[in-house]
């Protein structure tokens, strides 16, 4: 049986941020968040990275990332382009109403599936999710006989920037398993509330401890079409539009209602932080300094 293959969402530029967060530097010898992130893959049984990125960013990630890596992890890129997987007349619209980013993390997926062959997660290049939930997600997708998905859900109020809003995969477990995810784009926290703000002003609060998806999402290979099927009706619905997003728990959402896959809610006691802004960059430089310094990383990460 293939180890289990860990997909890298790396090809977003990072609006909020004001950069390339993939790129930039956390570690004390040059390491990015992903580093640590494919280190604690590997050391949770994932056998192979499938790196997502945009073509003009590839010199820049091979010389930023990949060449510390080499000869220690089997990798392989993957593009995704405003282009890819369109079909020409919605690329027109889209192009003709102002559009120059792609479809989303569903879609940054898709551009990767002739490099998946086996049972899957996804994550962020910009999270650090911590080796628990690398060893659980590991663990799930490497046993036998695999037919559900599963997901890697962290507690709210830790995920919070103290500089803006962010945006949640809000999540519904029950009995142990993912019911649903509502994709709120506008959270934040004010005296001591938690609320997000939708695009007509109203105003959901939310509790501290609410689950929540930060994008690590696994998958039996079978769901691979399915998640083609989902991409279409979207890119057929919502494709001509300036700012729509096909987002990946939005479509492990439609998975889940149409019995098309049961999401497991894996038990990770894990820490996640993130750079959702600059301002957020030197608390992660610190706890990175912090973990290393307790040996649960190496310095250099990469001997």
């Amino acid at each position: 049986m293939k180890k289990p293959i860990l997909v890298v969402l790396a090809a977003g530029i990072g609006s909020r941020y004001g950069g390339i967060k993939q790129m930039e530097q956390f570690g004390s010898h040059g390491e990015v968040l992903l580093d640590y992130s494919v280190f604690d893959a590997l050391r949770g049984g994932f056998g192979k990275v499938v790196f997502i990125i945009r073509r003009d960013l590839e010199k820049d990630f091979r010389e930023a990332v990949l060449a510390r890596m080499e000869g220690s992890v089997e990798y392989e890129l993957a593009f995704q382009e405003l282009d890819s997987l369109i079909p020409p007349d919605i690329l027109a619209e889209a192009k003709k109403n102002g559009r120059t980013k792609p479809w989303g993390t569903a879609h940054a997926l898709l551009c990767a599936a002739s490099a998946v062959d086996a049972p899957f997660a996804a994550i962020n290049a910009d999270d650090f999710y911590g080796r628990e939930a690398f060893a659980a997600m590991g663990g799930f997708l490497a046993g036998p006989d695999l037919k559900d998905g599963a997901i890697v859900p962290y507690k709210l109020e830790p995920t919070l920037s103290p500089v803006g809003t962010v945006a949640r995969g809000v999540c519904e477990v029950k009995d142990g398993y993912l019911v649903s995810i509502d994709e709120l784009t506008a959270i934040e926290k004010k005296d001591g509330v938690i609320f997000n703000t939708a695009s007509d002003g109203a105003r959901r609060e939310l509790e501290p401890g609410t689950p929540v998806s930060m994008n690590f999402l696994g998958y039996p290979h079978s769901i691979l079409p399915k998640f083609k099927q989902y991409f279409d009706e979207f890119i057929a619905a919502s494709g001509r539009e300036l700012k729509s997003e096909c987002y990946l728990p939005k479509a492990s959402d439609w998975f889940i209602k149409n019995n098309y896959l049961k999401m497991r809610a894996l038990h990770a006691d894990a820490e996640w932080f993130g750079v959702t802004y600059k301002e957020d960059k030197q608390a992660a430089i610190e706890r990175l300094k912090a973990l290393t310094s307790q040996g649960v990383y190496p310095a250099p990460l990469w001997g």
